[in-house]
């Protein structure tokens, strides 16, 4: 347990209880990506998807919704739009990926394995994630900032800078 942890439950309870979780990055996240239709649009665009259509056929989601998730993704700098035109056809937007949204295909990869090991067709998974390069079989590894593989029973979660306490009268 760090010093910090330590010396917040000294003076103020038990921190993991009282502390205000109003900035909560989990929470924050999940206001962006948090429904099903924008994880699946996420997916689509990691398996190589990038126009209205083919998200639509794909997903069979409501027109508006998707044009609704569409939008925030782009507005959040997840998802970018590049201009396509198809011979005789009007020009078109598609959808890209940008760093910040590849930032959050580890995030789909931990959903798809953890769908893989619990909630897979009988016949095994749909889509099995491989290394372009050398076709070994990709996988999420948690490893702490040296480069030591940790196992979630080995994770302690300590305060961050953007830690905060309840005010004393909502405490229990």
């Amino acid at each position: 347990m760090s010093e910090r942890t330590k010396a917040l439950q000294d003076t103020a309870g038990d921190p993991r209880l009282d502390r205000d979780t109003s900035n909560c990055s989990i929470a924050r996240t999940l206001e962006i990506v948090g429904d099903k239709w924008t994880i699946l649009i996420l997916r689509e665009i990691w398996y190589g998807s990038s126009r209205f259509g083919d998200f639509e056929h794909v997903l069979g989601c409501p027109r508006n919704l998707l044009a609704a998730r569409l939008k925030m993704l782009v507005a959040e700098g997840i998802l970018a739009t590049e201009t396509y035109k198809e011979p005789g056809a009007r020009s078109r937007p598609k959808y890209v990926i940008t760093p910040k949204g590849v930032h959050l295909v580890p995030a789909v990869l931990g959903l798809l394995e953890w769908g893989d090991r619990y909630r897979a067709d009988p016949e095994g998974p749909a889509v099995v994630p491989r290394h372009r390069e050398c076709g070994g079989k990709v996988g999420l590894q948690i490893r702490c900032d040296r480069g030591h593989p940790v196992q979630a029973e080995d994770i302690e979660n300590t305060p961050g800078p953007g830690f905060r306490m309840k005010p004393a009268a909502e405490r229990g």
